[in-house]
């Protein structure tokens, strides 16, 4: 007897739906083709076990098995649910009318339960799409798919209650989820607040503007200044993910199973901190099979890389494309895939190899050389795409021992949603351009005209401080945001003579 089953493979954030057909014939073998890795191919001794352990079996048929569309590579144990319906279907174990009416998807213990699987939310999404009555899942993937408005999703701990469904003998109850109450049940809980830091004043105008206009920004400073501190409460102060970002965000962690049983939609900007010793494939995401890396890990939120010079030059390099193009694309021979990675870099140093300024006080200072060899290790074209240089310095004493609390990180995002929201009015008719750190020079020129006191003001500026001509369109895009910050419709000298500020890194002569 033939019967068809219907499963799903998951491609960069993307999902296909596999058809799985099982044929049982006379004879004796077990025969699975459509290009299953070994995974798959190990499925037929799980499924063995599981079925004898709840009182079914295997038949002792041949039984063919394919997987179709046959030259798309199917990798992963989530298909054993899948493959065992079929089986079971084929072989009248259990009657076959439901089968073809959902997605079925789950890896299968021994005992007959079931382990949960990645890219529940992309599977859900391609299984509307499509038009299936619903989805038939682990219980822990349950609430991750059930964000899918439209689509049954069944989650379910063991085979045997499928069987029982599929007989007849016992109901299903759904998983159904509020979106809404979902997304907003804990948007406004941070752990980290900006009412805890002590001191560093311009450092935090500083963060709020990047915030403002999803600027890149590097922090250069001694050990202990705060750095770490500073850039670990960036996301409190970012504006609240809309629907459509949690979804996206949602469906990357998804993929690489990085989703909390119990919460289904992510509603918080993720906050990715990696450690020097990363590699440029875990960095941009790739592999054998490619998977999302950091930088799309980071999708609508904070990339922070701490001691940026530590990280090996290579590692720092693939990143120029992804901050300009804000999405990667992993080719292999036979098929592409493209991760979005729309996300905010922040990056921490030391300004030398010993920690300290060039400070003849200090017991660890190095000299000139050193540092600028030390800096050295960061390129030019990745300096470029960073808005925002700024030196950290310690807090004094008398800071650190104030009782009274600074400003809250609540009160600071207040400001930052408002002056993103007049970012958003502006390029409303524009699809790839959101706020001000993603401007084109074509927008630049357009949306950052100046007076002639703020251009003789900048002119002066470049010349005295000896910045480099790179730094020019930056500090327009700041000083946009700074003026964005004052609702200021125009950009006005002291919005052009704060933004020259962030950018310490083009001064010539800075370590002098």
């Amino acid at each position: 007897m033939l019967t068809k089953v219907f499963g799903s493979a998951v491609f960069g954030i993307e999902a296909t739906t596999i058809t799985v057909e099982v044929n049982i014939d006379k004879g004796i073998g077990y025969h699975l083709v459509g290009l299953p890795d070994n995974a798959v191919r190990e499925s037929s001794y799980r499924i063995s076990a599981a079925l004898n352990n709840i009182g079914y079996k295997l038949p002792g048929k041949k039984i063919t098995i394919n997987m179709a569309p046959a030259d798309l590579r199917k990798e992963g144990s989530a298909y054993d649910l899948t493959l065992a319906v079929g089986i079971l279907a084929a072989s009248n174990q259990i009657k076959p009318e439901l089968t073809k009416e959902y997605i079925i998807m789950g890896e299968l213990s021994l005992d007959g339960s079931l382990q949960t699987l990645k890219g529940a939310l992309p599977i859900a999404i391609q299984a509307k799409k499509e038009g299936f009555k619903g989805i038939i899942l682990p219980k822990q993937n349950a609430k991750e798919a059930a964000i899918v408005e439209g689509l049954i999703v069944y989650g379910i701990e063991n085979i045997t209650e499928l069987i029982s469904f599929f007989d007849g003998k016992t109901k299903l109850s759904p998983m159904t989820i509020n979106i809404e109450e979902e997304f907003n049940k804990t948007i406004d809980n941070t752990e980290f607040d900006f009412s805890d830091v002590k001191g560093q004043e311009s450092i935090k105008r500083c963060l709020e503007i990047a915030a403002a206009g999803g600027h890149n920004v590097i922090l250069i400073g001694p050990p202990g200044s705060g750095k770490t501190m500073l850039a670990k409460r960036l996301p409190s102060i970012l504006p609240p993910m809309t629907i459509q970002e949690a979804l996206e965000t949602t469906k990357i962690h998804s993929v690489v199973g990085k989703v909390k049983d119990n919460f289904g939609l992510m509603n918080k900007r993720p906050f990715r901190s990696p450690h020097h010793t990363i590699s440029d494939v875990a960095l941009v995401g790739g592999g054998q099979y490619p998977q999302p890396g950091e930088i799309s890990m980071s999708h609508n939120g904070v990339l922070f890389l701490d001691e940026l010079p530590e990280f090996k030059r290579s590692v720092l390099e693939v990143m120029r494309q992804p901050l300009e193009d804000r999405e990667v694309t992993i080719s292999r021979a036979k098929f592409t895939v493209t991760y979005p990675s729309s996300f905010m870099l922040v990056a921490s140093m030391n300004p030398s190899p010993s920690g300290f300024f060039n400070n003849p006080d200090s017991p660890m200072s190095s000299s000139p050389h050193e540092m600028q060899r030390y800096l050295g290790k960061i390129s030019g074209p990745l300096l470029d795409r960073i808005d925002i240089h700024v030196e950290v310095t310690p807090v004094p004493f008398n800071k650190l021992s104030e009782e009274r609390t600074g400003e809250s990180s609540k009160t600071i995002r207040l400001r930052v949603i408002a002056a993103r929201k007049t970012q958003t009015d502006r390029f409303i008719d524009t699809d790839y351009t959101h706020y001000n750190a993603q401007m084109t020079v074509k927008q630049i020129r357009s949306y950052c005209a100046l007076d002639s006191n703020s251009k003789e003001m900048l002119k002066s500026a470049m010349e005295r401080l000896n910045l480099s001509a790179r730094a020019y369109d930056r500090i327009l895009k700041v000083s946009r945001t700074i003026a964005d910050l004052d609702n200021q419709p125009n950009i006005l000298p002291q919005h052009i003579s704060e933004a020259i500020q962030y950018r310490s890194l083009d001064r010539e002569g800075w370590l002098n």
